[in-house]
C-alpha cells in the first residue's frame, strides 16, 4: 500500500498552521490527511489550534482555555505568517468538519490534552464526528496514554493512535496495552527494526513531523505506513520519484 501523505495543521509551511487556507492549500496539493489539534474554549467550543497559549502566532496573550469562542475567533493569527493573510481567524471544529464532509480526504485529530487535560474534549470530538458522519475517516491521535484509554472504552469504534517523541523499549506492545491502533513518532526514533515490529503488531507506524527530502526517503524506504509533513507536496513528488525508480 502506498505511504499516506498527511498535512500537518495543513500544508503549513505555504500558509498560516491550523486555519482554513493551509487546509484547503493542503487539499488542493492533493494530500491524503489533514492532520490538526483540537483544544475547547472557555465555554467549551472546540477548535483547531496548536499551542495552550495564543501567544506565539497572535498579538494577544494567554492560554486558550480562558477565552470564550467569540473571543478566540476575533484573533488574528495570520499576520505574524504574512501580511497576506491579516485577519485570518482560528477555526471551530465544526466549521472544519462541515467544509470536510463534501470532500475526499481524511482526516488526524490530534486531541491536545497531554499539558491540560480538557474534561470530555474526547465526548465532545466523538459526537461531532458522527453527526457529521466523519468517523470511518478519521483517526485520534494523542500524546496523553490516558486519552487513547478513555477512548477505548466510548461506544464509538473509532481509529487511535498513541503519539510519542520518547524513546523507549517495548514502544509496540505499550501502545497495544493502552489500547491504540497506530504509534506517530516524531522522525528521529525512526529504525528499521521497529517498522518490522509494527507490521508484525499489526500497528500502522506514522512518522511526524517529516520535511527533509533524506528524512522522506527513509520513510518511504522503510514502508511507513504514514508522513506528517508541512510540506505535501514535496513528499508527493518525492513518493513519486521514488516510486517510478522501484518500478523501473
Amino acid at each position: 500500500m502506498p505511504v499516506k501523505i498527511i498535512a500537518h495543521r495543513g500544508a503549513s509551511k505555504y500558509a498560516p498552521e491550523n486555519t482554513m487556507p493551509a487546509f484547503q492549500m493542503a487539499y488542493e496539493l492533493g494530500a491524503d490527511i489533514i492532520e490538526t489539534d483540537v483544544q475547547l474554549t472557555k465555554d467549551r467550543v472546540p477548535i483547531l489550534f496548536h499551542d495552550i497559549k495564543i501567544n506565539r502566532v497572535t498579538s494577544h496573550k494567554g492560554y486558550i482555555k480562558d477565552f470564550t469562542y467569540d473571543e478566540i475567533i476575533a484573533l488574528d493569527v495570520g499576520t505574524h505568517f504574512s501580511k497576506k493573510y491579516r485577519g485570518t481567524s482560528i477555526v471551530s471544529l465544526e466549521h472544519f468538519l462541515a467544509w470536510v464532509q463534501s470532500k475526499s480526504i481524511s482526516l488526524n485529530l490530534e486531541l491536545k490534552n497531554s499539558k491540560i487535560d480538557y474534561k470530555n474534549l474526547e465526548e465532545i470530538v466523538l459526537e461531532m464526528l458522527e453527526h457529521y458522519q466523519l468517523i470511518d475517516r478519521t483517526i485520534l491521535s494523542s500524546f496523553n496514554p490516558k486519552s487513547i484509554q478513555r477512548l477505548t472504552k466510548t461506544p464509538q469504534r473509532v481509529h487511535k493512535a498513541f503519539i510519542t517523541s520518547k524513546r523507549q523499549k517495548d514502544l509496540i506492545p505499550y501502545s497495544k496495552e493502552i489500547g491504540a491502533d497506530a504509534l506517530h513518532i516524531h522522525y528521529r526514533l525512526l529504525r528499521k527494526n521497529m517498522v518490522h515490529q509494527s507490521k508484525k503488531a499489526e500497528i500502522p507506524l506514522r512518522v511526524y513531523t517529516v520535511n527533509k527530502k533524506r528524512h522522506l526517503l527513509k520513510c518511504l524506504h522503510y514502508k511507513c505506513d504514514g508522513i506528517i509533513t508541512d510540506v505535501p507536496d514535496k513528499a508527493i513528488n518525492i513518493q513519486n520519484i521514488y516510486n517510478q525508480i522501484i518500478k523501473e
